[in-house]
């Protein structure tokens, strides 16, 4: 497949990128800061961007088979920017007619799924007060997607960790996994790419832990 990765020099784009370059993909890397992008493969192009100008960036996305994004804050003072850089991907898919896009969300935007106990519901909901900002940032991304003519799927992941892939992890369409505490992001990845052509995941959140 040729695929497109936004956010590629973050921690999950990366895994995306060596995963999908392992798989025999062709990948098209969209990067603001190429020195900061340290995988090479025969099948890969660096797209350089700041996704300041959604008009440039219908050549990365044209004729994709699947575009995947690992945009997001990575911390408190960063948050907005998921909703705003994922409205240029928006525009540019729309314009090129590229219909396929998965992107990273985060677990306590799916419901609480049964089995959890007490002090997993009151954990969630400290982290949820701490980040409200950044989630609020997703929750207006999701709400992006929706309105979106895409094919969306919103991957949902709970507590990421540095860890290698597994492939092993649970997800559930449309909820949360129980008492799923973390994810690697090389396994977020996996999952990503594992659900490109499953259409039980479209226009859907899908979440995803250990």
């Amino acid at each position: 497949m040729k695929l497109t990765v936004f956010g590629a020099t973050g921690g999950i784009g990366q895994e995306i990128v060596r995963q999908a370059l392992d798989a025999g993909h062709e990948v098209t890397a969209v990067v603001r800061d190429p020195a900061r992008f340290t995988v090479t493969g025969p099948r890969l192009d660096v797209f350089r961007s700041d996704l300041s100008d959604p008009d440039s960036l219908g050549e990365a996305v044209a004729g994709r088979h699947a575009v995947l994004s690992g945009l997001g804050a990575r911390s408190r003072a960063d948050a907005g920017v998921a909703a705003r850089l994922t409205r240029s991907v928006l525009h540019a898919m729309d314009e090129a007619g590229t219909r396929r896009l998965l992107v990273v969300s985060a677990a306590p935007l799916g419901p609480v799924p049964d089995g959890h106990g007490v002090a997993d519901k009151a954990m969630l909901a400290i982290i949820s007060s701490l980040l409200k900002d950044v989630y609020a940032d997703l929750r207006e991304m999701e709400a992006e997607l929706a309105a979106s003519a895409t094919d969306w799927t919103s991957v949902r992941p709970p507590k990421l960790t540095n860890k290698p892939v597994t492939g092993r992890y649970r997800r559930v369409v449309g909820g949360n996994p129980p008492r799923g505490r973390s994810l690697a992001r090389a396994d977020v990845a996996h999952a990503m790419l594992a659900m490109i052509d499953d259409p039980a995941t479209v226009k859907q959140g899908v979440g995803v832990a250990y």
